[in-house]
């Protein structure tokens, strides 16, 4: 069991540290971005942006979730190989297809999308739908292969040239919402060709053919069902910036965009696991040894990440201060029920694997989704960027409860609801509690709250929903990472 937290660990650490480095270049650039870019450019490019994800997940067509899962069904490497240059070639062709479809319709798609004509802005858009789909590919190839270490180098070389261009294109060159679009996907291009031409030959390409059949039909058997879960999913990080965008203004979508990019800490968690999670989930033979080890990492998982929630609905206000213009000051409203949407959106995804270990697909989504809607509907108009933030949590609380009654049937897993329920009632009621009756500003605010929330893991530690010996392993293991340089493969 140790093993193989101690590798989901160092995975971990490898897929965040690029995380960790575009959180903080992210945060660094903030000030200027909404310094250079009015909230309605910031509310255009974040909607497109999302947007460019929610297409990528159809175009793919669930190749990369089924990947995932038929790549650790057989060891043989010329057939491994097979798999991965029919999934490469699907995801080509398909994306490059849309490429050309979208530029001659950018005119009409964007005053669909956007509610503005902006035809440059809307193909900027749709080269980012190929290039982030292509390298979403490329990326699973190396996760697979659990080459942590180019993984690392072409995730972090991509953060950084993004950050340059993106720079270079809003700020000296002052090309607003257009520039912030293309600085994001001209650099997931270059890095694409890098890997393409340098780590991944042998496994992009056309597929050879073994007794004139290829591994496509089965991957499409597998995927084809996941799409509509996981657009449905990816729908609630869509709508909201959407409806914001077109029912109360660009403004507000720009604002609710800031607070998401000011829960990077969670975000940054959250995509490290949801990387390094599913390759070691379904590596596991044994379906009682995996079973055990999801009970535990769901309980780690919940326990980092309510901390960290806690954190944000108490210190959200002097964050959004620190970091963003004035103008953007209102995003604090959002923040905290945005940092648990990421939180539970992890939490999503154990569930997810325990569903995709018995192969099957299942509909939590679609409620999640209805449930989003109509909550939009009802709290946007008297609570703003708020109501849209406790409209995504909403709906991710309804697709955890569908979701668990439906995988406990296939499969197993005896959560620690004990612990997890004693890490609610004290991260969760101290948290609310000092939001309430803490002063708001002013550094005794800031100095109050935060010592309430330096308090919430020694609470912790007190009610044994953290345990000593689990703060003594994780800080082992923190070390040892460090010292191996973080456990990183070439």
């Amino acid at each position: 069991m140790e093993g193989y937290l101690k590798r989901l660990a160092a995975s971990g650490a490898a897929y965040q540290a690029a995380g960790l480095v575009a959180g903080f270049l992210a945060l660094f650039t903030l000030p200027l971005y909404t310094r250079f870019l009015t909230p309605e450019d910031f509310g255009y490019a974040e909607t497109l942006l999302t947007l460019v994800i929610l297409a990528s997940i159809l175009l793919r067509a669930g190749m990369g979730e089924a990947f995932l899962r038929h790549w650790f069904d057989d060891e043989d490497p010329a057939r491994r190989r097979r798999l991965a240059r029919t999934t490469t070639t699907f995801v080509l062709v398909s994306t490059t297809l849309a490429l050309l479809a979208g530029v001659l319709l950018a005119g009409p798609l964007s005053r669909l999308v956007l509610g503005t004509r902006d035809a440059t802005l809307m193909a900027f858009g749709v080269f980012g739908i190929w290039a982030f789909t292509n390298l979403e590919i490329a990326y699973a190839l190396l996760r697979v292969q659990e080459r942590r270490r180019t993984y690392l180098r072409a995730s972090v070389a991509n953060v950084l040239l993004t950050v340059a261009l993106t720079v270079l294109l809003v700020v000296v060159l002052d090309e607003g919402a257009r520039g912030y679009v293309l600085g994001n996907y001209a650099a997931s291009a270059v890095v694409l060709v890098g890997l393409w031409t340098l780590a991944l030959r042998e496994h992009v390409g056309v597929p050879a053919r073994v007794g004139g059949r290829t591994p496509l039909g089965p991957l499409l058997r597998f995927g084809a069902p996941t799409i509509a879960a996981d657009a449905a999913v990816f729908l609630l990080n869509v709508i909201d910036r959407t409806y914001l965008l077109r029912a109360e203004s660009p403004a507000a979508a720009g604002r609710y965009s800031v607070a998401v990019k000011l829960a990077t800490v969670v975000i940054v968690l959250v995509r490290g696991f949801q990387l390094a999670w599913p390759p070691l989930a379904y590596s596991i033979a044994d379906d009682a040894q995996a079973a055990r080890l999801y009970a535990r990492v769901t309980t780690a998982y919940l326990l980092i990440t309510g901390c960290l929630v806690a954190g944000f609905t108490l210190l959200g206000r002097w964050v959004v201060r620190l970091l963003a213009a004035p103008d953007f000051y209102p995003a604090h409203e959002a923040l905290p029920w945005l940092a648990l949407g990421w939180a539970l959106y992890g939490l999503y995804l154990v569930l997810v694997s325990i569903a995709g270990r018995a192969k099957r697909t299942l509909p939590a989504a679609i409620t999640g989704l209805v449930v989003n809607v109509g909550v939009l509907v009802w709290l946007v108009p008297p609570l703003g960027i708020e109501g849209a933030a406790i409209a995504l949590c909403t709906s991710y609380v309804a697709m955890l409860a569908v979701l668990w009654l439906l995988t406990r049937r296939v499969f197993a897993v005896r959560f620690e609801w004990a612990r997890i329920a004693a890490l609610i009632l004290v991260a969760g009621g101290i948290a609310v509690a000092g939001n309430v009756l803490l002063p708001t500003s002013g550094a005794g605010g800031f100095l109050s709250r935060l010592a309430v929330f330096l308090v919430i893991p020694l609470v912790l530690l007190a009610v044994r929903a953290v345990r000593p010996e689990e703060v003594r392993w994780l800080l082992g293991a923190a070390r040892g990472l460090r010292a191996r340089g973080g456990g990183a493969s070439a």
